[in-house]
């Protein structure tokens, strides 16, 4: 059992440049995986569904190749690198599924461990504010209402995981963050169905008021109200 120093070292060394050489491969991996996760997402909120699907897919492939390269090596598993490229895997995988009604992924779908899942559906739900805001520009105010109830659905369900950052990976922070995106974003679609219903109203008082003149008249111009209302209301 005993051997020389260099033997020795010579062994630790040849074990430390294939783990270094699993490393560069492992953080190359990494970053092709973030990538077609942001391409996924882009491809999601243009509604170009079979190319989200497409790189879902390919960045699922993507993630199993490196789980499976790095499964004996739980140090290299578990660097900061590798749980934020799945990370965002989680985020594209629950975007899509929330933006198409599909069936959410479970955990072990993605190679992902349950801190890095609740922090993937912290960003998820955070994405959600961007469809909110794009269909509250396009007038769909009621449309937009079921992503807001999909953040304060993961908001309630984050802020129940009371376990210290050492063992969730930091979610507090994650969820401090959504906290206050969920608070912004429900500020300005309640200001956008006030507008809304503002403006309902407006156009049922125009159609009324066209009704009792006899003609048609619009309140965004009241000055060009017609003559005949104009006389009728002397009389």
């Amino acid at each position: 059992m005993a051997g020389s120093l260099n033997e020795i070292v010579e062994i630790i060394r040849q074990e430390l440049t294939t783990l270094n050489e699993l490393r560069d491969t492992t953080l190359a991996r990494s970053r092709t995986l973030t990538r077609l996760c942001a391409l996924s997402i882009c491809a999601i909120h243009r509604h170009e569904w079979a190319e989200a699907d497409a790189l879902l897919e390919q960045a699922r492939a993507e993630a199993q190749a490196m789980v499976e390269a790095i499964s004996a090596h739980p140090m290299l598993y578990y660097t900061g690198y590798v749980q934020d490229a799945l990370k965002e895997l989680v985020e594209a995988y629950l975007v899509s599924a929330v933006a198409r009604g599909l069936p959410l992924p479970m955990p072990s779908d993605l190679y992902v461990t349950g801190p890095t899942y609740l922090r993937g559906m912290s960003e998820a739900a955070t994405e959600m504010r961007r469809f909110v805001l794009d269909l509250v520009r396009r007038g769909q105010v009621n449309e937009a209402e079921r992503y807001l109830e999909f953040m304060d659905e993961v908001y309630s369900h984050l802020v129940t995981v009371d376990f210290p950052d050492a063992v969730t990976d930091g979610l507090r922070r994650y969820t401090d963050v959504l906290r206050s995106v969920v608070e912004r974003t429900r500020g300005d679609l309640t200001m956008a169905i006030r507008q809304e219903q503002m403006r309902s109203a407006l156009l049922s008082f125009e159609q009324n008021l066209a009704r009792y003149a006899g003609v048609n008249v619009s309140i965004s111009d009241p000055g060009l109200l017609p003559a005949s209302f104009e006389e009728e209301e002397q009389g």
